[in-house]
């Protein structure tokens, strides 16, 4: 008997499954997207407080020089949607989870959301490694670079910032992702140690996507991390396996 749910449908019964998952996806999207906007919002009125703590690795507001007429309120506009995205992201998150759920077994749907609070968990870390580690990091030596000053616009530090805060909590779900499939059987560690030239490239490509910039500086500064992470899945993958064999060995 095949494990294709669809198989047996005809073509009316499978345009309209098809049909509920797209009207449900639209669902989830619109919660997803009601709860950034409410998030944006009320990050709105901290934005004075929340752009001047992101001006901190750069040692303050007053380090920056505007030349154009809108530059400010695009750069404040980047910081408060950075956090209605923070804000907003456990229930985005959620919402992802619940739409594949349907497509699990029920051990599947318990290990998902066992690891939700998890998820959260790590794109915390992934932003504060971004704002304590790699911003104090970078941005001294980019603007100073060759003992050359560097006269910084709002537009482009916030941007950078913005980015590289996003992205790195974003690239820091890799473990949870790994996990995953690995303790549903999906992937194996072996597969993962034996495809890490693959792996180095593919941070390559990201680390060039994410940074704003295309001096390799920046892109060393995040592959390192990327990388790291990516090792870091590996040994995940080798819990989950383990974990996996156990609860086959012991089913009760």
């Amino acid at each position: 008997m095949s494990d294709d749910p669809y198989e047996s449908l005809t073509a009316k019964q499978f345009f309209s499954a098809m049909s509920e998952h797209i009207y449900e996806l639209r669902n989830r999207m619109i919660i997803g997207i009601i709860a950034l906007i409410f998030g944006t919002i009320l990050c709105l009125f901290f934005s004075e407080k929340l752009l001047e703590f992101i001006c901190i690795p750069i040692g303050g507001i007053e380090k920056l020089r505007s030349i154009e007429i809108t530059e400010n309120i695009s750069a404040v506009f980047r910081v408060v949607l950075l956090g209605g995205v923070i804000l907003s992201f456990p229930v985005i998150l959620y919402e992802i989870f619940a739409f594949i759920l349907p497509a699990l077994k029920a051990n599947e749907k318990r290990l998902l959301f066992s690891f939700l609070p998890s998820a959260i968990l790590f794109f915390l870390c992934g932003i504060s490694f971004a704002y304590f580690l790699l911003l104090p990091t970078a941005i001294p030596f980019l603007t100073t670079f060759m003992g050359i000053e560097t006269e910084v616009r709002p537009a482009n530090y916030i941007s950078f910032v913005t980015n590289m805060i996003f992205w790195v909590g974003v690239v820091f779900e890799l473990p949870i992702m790994i996990y995953i499939p690995a303790r549903i059987g999906w992937i194996t560690a072996k597969q993962l140690l034996k495809n890490w030239r693959f792996a180095v490239v593919i941070c390559a490509v990201l680390a060039m996507l994410i940074t704003p910039t295309v001096d390799p500086v920046n892109m060393t500064i995040l592959m390192i991390p990327l990388i790291t992470l990516y090792f870091i899945s590996i040994l995940f993958a080798q819990f989950a396996e383990k974990s996996r064999r156990r609860v086959r060995s012991n089913p009760s």
